[in-house]
């Protein structure tokens, strides 16, 4: 043991100096190997792409949010459909829109069937829902394509999340690997031979936490706003058929 306390010492302190003069991050990368390079490369490809979608996101995330809000004081203001369909130009980012106008165009369809089935001498009466299941239907098919929607481009989220650890541990095991054929073609454990190895393939594994662990915290934020939105289209759908089911049937 004192033998090898000794010899352990005697390896710190020959390096030293050698790592005294060392540069930083910046020089490190420049010095590592073309396929750490490589891995590199794409690891910074993969967090820049995340990022910006991250960004992208967060602003859509918040206009949807609004303008969702702004639908729903309409809505529930109006006394028409007529009244809320006129509006829903203007707000094009609210997912209830598209479920909305679902549903008023089933609603349509039906009241043209039932005039069109009416005897012709006749005049027109009240609008009669003739199945109310078929507004379901086409409120569910509504919300679920606008579920696909804004979900959209979270799939590289959760890839980037998944792959780029393991992306920046292969560039590790390849630097290690390196290392260790420095030690066998120079016959010696030196640090000054074997450090800069480590630490490029110590640099590999820390990109590949830095392009994950973002991508890991905002998908899964972006996940729990989607089905906060997916509820509320849940909500709104229902809504809409107590309306439809009050004044139509």
């Amino acid at each position: 043991m004192y033998s090898l306390g000794s010899s352990i010492l005697a390896l710190q302190v020959q390096d030293v100096a050698p790592l005294a003069g060392s540069g930083g991050i910046l020089k490190i990368i420049a010095d590592t190997g073309p396929l750490n390079q490589a891995v590199l490369g794409i690891l910074v490809i993969f967090s820049i792409v995340s990022w910006a979608i991250i960004l992208f996101k967060t602003f859509s995330y918040r206009r949807v949010e609004r303008q969702t809000a702004t639908f729903l004081e309409v809505f529930r203001r109006s006394q028409k459909f007529s009244e809320v369909q006129a509006i829903c130009p203007s707000l094009p980012h609210s997912p209830l829109v598209g479920v909305f106008q679902a549903g008023y165009a089933e609603l349509n369809a039906q009241f043209r069937l039932s005039n069109s089935s009416s005897s012709p001498g006749g005049s027109p009466g009240r609008p009669i829902l003739k199945s109310l299941e078929a507004v379901d239907r086409a409120l569910i098919r509504a919300a679920t394509s606008e579920v696909n929607r804004l979900e959209r481009r979270l799939t590289f989220l959760a890839t980037t999340a998944s792959v780029s650890p393991f992306i920046g541990l292969f560039g590790t095991v390849v630097g290690i690997t390196i290392a260790f054929q420095r030690i066998g073609m120079t016959g010696s454990t030196n640090l000054a031979v074997v450090g800069p190895g480590i630490s490029e393939a110590l640099i590999a594994t820390a990109a590949g936490l830095f392009a994950a662990i973002p991508a890991v915290v905002f998908y899964n934020h972006f996940v729990h706003r989607v089905k906060d939105f997916s509820a509320t289209m849940d909500d709104f759908s229902l809504e809409f058929l107590n309306i439809a089911e009050r004044n139509f049937t």
